[in-house]
């Protein structure tokens, strides 16, 4: 991009932004990308918000995400999904005992018990400025 079509300052802004960024990658599948949407999916966080009370076996995890949510009560296809997708970036611990049938449970890894903390903070922002939030949308939709 040409950034000389910018003021100075904006044009210093920008290529800083650019930089960053790029350190982050720009792949779909570079994590600044696909953990950000991950968090922004409807189940996710809240998986990862009950798994940070302990270790869940897969049924009882349904069950209780169903219990918290708004939404209607996630299926076990996308519960797995879901799960393994955790899994793949390192955030989620599966234990499968030697059983037969096989018993599974799920478990934040440390790196999983960070996230969480990072979506706390997230959450006590969000909630800190409901009020806020809330008024901007009422303001938006009486001059839209």
């Amino acid at each position: 991009m040409d950034w000389d079509q910018f003021p100075h300052d904006v044009e210093q802004r920008l290529g800083q932004l650019a930089n960053e960024m790029g350190q982050g990658g720009v792949e779909r599948e570079d994590p600044a990308r696909s953990v950000m949407a991950m968090l922004g999916d409807r189940w996710s966080p809240l998986i990862l918000l009950v798994l940070e009370t302990g270790e869940w076996r897969h049924a009882e995890l349904r069950r209780v995400t169903a219990q918290l949510s708004a939404e209607q009560a996630i299926s076990q296809r996308i519960m797995t999904l879901k799960l393994r997708a955790l899994e793949r970036d390192g955030f989620v611990n599966r234990h499968a005992t030697d059983d037969v049938p096989p018993k599974v449970s799920y478990l934040l890894t440390p790196l999983g018990l960070e996230l969480v903390k990072g979506l706390r903070g997230m959450i006590t922002w969000l909630n800190d400025h409901r009020d806020t939030i809330l008024a901007a949308r009422e303001e938006f939709d009486r001059e839209a």
